[in-house]
């Protein structure tokens, strides 16, 4: 297995970590979350869709459900907040978009939660909706950073344009792109496989999107990735470099800006 795509951990290995984060696969292809500080046995419940078994894993681990935080407002990721609030009582459900379900919290760019003691920062990320939010951690005793992504950035691959225009996903991909390389990066979908059959049609001379596909043939689950790994293996995240633009574009077409190059690879995806 590639080194490149064991999630590197460049924290400290001397300090005990306080940030544990497990992923409980839910529905046919979705990914929830539980964001653990350890220090306080507090939980964050990150797009809980299946509540039963999200508050069953947090039983398992031995924390306190503190608080939801919920990416976007589609139903596979918002759609089990009412139920899993009638279980918790009265507890925060946060998000970006005044149409997720149960919200109680709204939450602008760069707006701020704490579970226990870790800080968590919105990232507006417009695009696949306008409402849009990724969540960055860090543990401060030991570097780990972790950015939930939702359905903007996945594994090799980003959310469709469902409201929102390829200049606001450009934007928000370079939001992400702008966090620090070793940044983990947990994702809504288990579609890794899928997005590198595309990758690899668009930049079939990419060798480091070729031992990805060989990584992920290796592994059930693909989360987390890393920030560095999207550079280097993500359409969606390349579209400046030359090697892509040579890759997707006609002669006639060098004039295009980086959105519409944006907007060409998504439309090549979606007819994939």
């Amino acid at each position: 297995m590639n080194r490149l795509f064991l999630v590197s951990r460049q924290f400290s290995t001397s300090v005990r970590r306080t940030m544990i984060i497990k992923p409980v696969p839910v529905l046919e292809d979705n990914y929830s979350y539980l964001l653990i500080d350890e220090d306080t046995k507090n939980v964050a419940l990150v797009d809980p869709v299946e509540p039963a078994k999200v508050l069953d894993a947090a039983k398992k681990q031995g924390v306190t459900p503190q608080c939801i935080l919920t990416t976007h407002h589609h139903w596979d990721h918002a759609g089990g907040n009412k139920d899993a609030l009638k279980s918790l009582g009265s507890v925060d459900c946060y998000g970006g978009d005044e149409r997720i379900e149960g919200l109680t919290k709204q939450l602008k760019d760069n707006d701020t939660v704490k579970v226990g003691n870790l800080q968590v920062k919105a990232l507006a990320t417009a695009g696949h909706t306008l409402g849009h939010v990724c969540y960055f951690v860090e543990d401060t005793k030991t570097g780990q950073k972790a950015v939930f992504t939702g359905d903007c950035l996945f594994s090799s691959g980003c959310g469709r344009l469902f409201e929102g225009s390829a200049k606001q996903m450009l934007a928000a991909l370079d939001k992400i792109a702008d966090l620090p390389e070793e940044t983990e990066v947990y994702f809504g979908h288990e579609y890794t496989r899928k997005n590198l059959q595309f990758a690899e049609h668009v930049e079939p001379k990419n060798e480091d999107i070729k031992k990805k596909v060989a990584w992920a043939k290796a592994n059930q689950c693909t989360t987390p990735s890393t920030v560095k790994i999207e550079k280097l293996t993500n359409p969606f995240m390349r579209v400046r470099t030359q090697e892509l633009k040579q890759s997707v574009l006609s002669d006639n077409e060098s004039g295009l800006s980086d959105s519409e190059i944006l907007l060409k690879v998504r439309k090549m995806k979606d007819s994939f």
